[in-house]
């Protein structure tokens, strides 16, 4: 790889606001109430991960679709202006959209895609942050409101 060259792994994925009720202890005949409020809000999380040194670039959307996929690519630019961003990630829908195929062509020196075979998360190192992120930090925690997930 030239200094040119950036091999970013990337990806996507949602944070709800019921996001991931774990088991938990709790003492005998107390058991642990988990708030609702009848919705349940999300915010798209985009990413995408450099395995040799760690550097991560996040994105955050009220929604994941071709659009806010094409802001991630925008923020990738600036982050990397002069260098060529390979880009390893999944075969989701979003990934191939007109959209997207369109400003690929417009910005084709910029970024080059490799596609993962399907049904393959175990190849996306990026992968292991998610989960991270849904065990780590999330787990167990309820957001009342979309804003309360930032």
């Amino acid at each position: 790889m030239t200094p040119d060259t950036i091999l970013l792994y990337a990806d996507e994925t949602h944070v709800r606001s019921y996001q991931i009720l774990r088991a938990t202890w709790s003492e005998a005949g107390r058991q642990k109430q988990v708030p609702t409020y009848g919705h349940h809000a999300h915010v798209s999380v985009f990413g995408a991960v450099n395995v040799l040194n760690g550097d991560t670039v996040l994105h955050r959307a009220v929604t994941a679709n071709a659009t806010t996929f094409l802001d991630f690519f925008k923020i990738l630019k600036s982050r990397y202006p002069d260098q060529l961003i390979v880009l390893v990630l999944d075969n989701a829908r979003i990934h191939h959209a007109k959209m997207v195929r369109d400003f690929l062509r417009q910005e084709g020196e910029s970024f080059h895609l490799i596609f993962l075979p399907p049904y393959s998360p175990q190849l996306n190192p990026i992968e292991r942050l998610w989960k991270w992120l849904k065990d780590a930090v999330i787990a167990n925690v309820f957001h009342k409101d979309q804003m309360d997930i930032d």
